[in-house]
C-alpha cells in the first residue's frame, strides 16, 4: 500500500464494527488488512489514512458482496459526529450558510475531499470529489461521502427533507433497493459529477442557532487546525483543476487568477515543489480518466468533456498515448 498522503477523521468509521459484523465479516481483521489500527475506533478525532479507508470499504463490499457498503455506513452517521464543526454550522442563519461553513472546514475533516456549491436559478448543487491517486478505489468512499452530506442536510432540514437529485459518476449497482430506500428515487448514475442537487428554497430555510458560547470556542479551534494543515501549492492547484476541469476554463491563467497570483508566480511556486502546471493537470486527468473507464458507462464524448478536452478525438489520442490502449478497449477489458 502507498504511503499515507491524505487524512480523514476516524469518525468516518462510525458504525463500521456493527455493519461489518452484520455482513458476516470480522471488522478488526478487515481493518488489519487495510493497515488501520483498531485503536482508531476509540477516538473520533484520530486522523487516519483516507487511502486506507478507501481500501477497507472496497474490500468489505467485495467480501460481503454488498455493493452499498459505503452508503450503508453513511446511513449510520449524523451531524453531531462532525465534532467541533457541528457546533459552528448550527450557528448559521440558513441551511446554505451552514453548508458553506461546513465546506470551508473540509481540510480539517478530510483533506482529500474537494467540495463546492454551485447556485443556479432555483437550485443549489453540491459537488464532492475525492482527490486521490488513480490506483485508489473510490466508489465506496464516494458513496459514503455523498451519503454523509445527505444525512447532514437531513439533520439540518428535518427528517422529511428530500433532495432534487443525488448524483454519482459511477455506474449503478445491480441492486438499487438500499440506495432508493435511503436516498429516495431521484438518483442519477453515470452523472457528470458526484453530489447532491437541492432546492434553493430549502437551502434558504432559517435555522435556530444553539450554544453560541461553545460555537465560538469551536470556531477558534477549527481556524487554528485549518491553519496548521495548510496544503502545499500543488494540492491547492489540484483541487482547482478538479473544480474547473469540466467547464472548459481549466487554464494556467484561470487557476492563477483564482489563487490571486500571476502566472509567473504560480509557475515559480510549483517549480519549488518539483512540479509544472501541465504535470499537475495531466495527473488529475489520469486519475479521473481511470475512474471513468473502470467505474462508469460514460461515452467517449462525455468523458472528453468531463476531462476538459476540446473534442472526443483529442481525448482518445491522449488516452492512447498515456495508456497504450484505447478508452473503449480498456473499459471492455476491465469489465470482463
Amino acid at each position: 500500500m502507498t504511503l499515507t498522503s491524505h487524512l480523514i477523521r476516524s469518525a468516518s468509521l462510525t458504525g463500521f464494527t456493527d455493519l461489518a459484523q452484520s455482513a458476516g465479516l470480522d471488522p478488526f481483521e478487515m481493518m488489519r488488512k487495510a493497515d488501520l489500527p483498531r485503536r482508531c475506533l476509540d477516538d473520533n478525532e484520530t486522523l487516519i489514512s483516507m487511502e486506507a479507508v478507501c481500501h477497507l470499504l472496497t474490500d468489505c463490499a467485495q467480501a460481503a458482496e454488498m455493493e452499498a457498503f459505503g452508503l450503508r455506513l453513511a446511513s449510520r452517521r449524523h451531524i453531531w459526529e462532525l465534532g467541533p464543526v457541528s457546533l459552528v454550522i448550527k450557528q448559521e442563519r440558513t441551511a446554505l450558510a451552514a453548508l458553506k461553513t461546513l465546506l470551508s472546514y473540509n481540510r480539517v475533516l478530510n483533506d482529500a475531499l474537494q467540495a463546492q456549491t454551485e447556485e443556479e436559478g432555483d437550485a443549489v448543487a453540491i459537488h464532492e470529489e475525492l482527490m486521490l491517486g488513480k490506483s485508489v478505489p473510490t466508489r465506496q468512499a464516494i458513496e459514503l461521502t455523498v451519503g454523509v452530506m445527505f444525512q447532514v442536510l437531513r439533520d439540518l432540514l428535518g427528517p422529511g427533507w428530500q433532495p432534487r437529485l443525488v448524483c454519482f459518476t459511477h455506474r449503478p449497482p445491480r441492486d438499487l433497493r438500499f440506495h432508493q430506500s435511503f436516498l429516495g428515487k431521484n438518483i442519477e448514475f453515470n452523472s457528470a459529477f458526484n453530489g447532491i442537487v437541492c432546492s434553493a428554497s430549502d437551502m434558504a430555510r432559517k435555522l435556530t442557532p444553539t450554544q453560541p458560547g461553545l460555537a465560538s470556542f469551536a470556531r477558534r479551534f477549527l481556524d487554528t487546525a485549518l491553519h496548521q494543515r495548510k496544503p502545499a501549492r500543488r494540492e491547492t492547484v489540484r483541487h482547482l483543476i478538479m473544480a474547473l476541469l469540466g467547464n472548459g476554463r481549466c487554464t494556467v491563467d484561470k487557476v492563477a487568477q483564482h489563487l490571486g497570483v500571476s502566472r509567473q508566480t504560480l509557475h515559480r511556486q510549483l517549480t519549488l515543489e518539483g512540479e509544472q502546471f501541465t504535470s499537475v493537470l495531466d495527473s488529475v486527468r489520469r486519475e479521473v480518466a481511470v475512474k471513468l473507464c473502470n467505474d462508469s458507462d460514460h461515452s467517449l464524448e462525455d468523458a472528453a468533456s468531463m476531462l476538459g478536452f476540446s473534442s472526443a478525438s483529442a481525448f482518445a489520442h491522449w488516452f492512447q498515448a498515456s495508456y497504450g490502449t484505447s478508452f473503449i478497449r480498456s473499459r471492455r477489458a476491465h469489465r470482463i
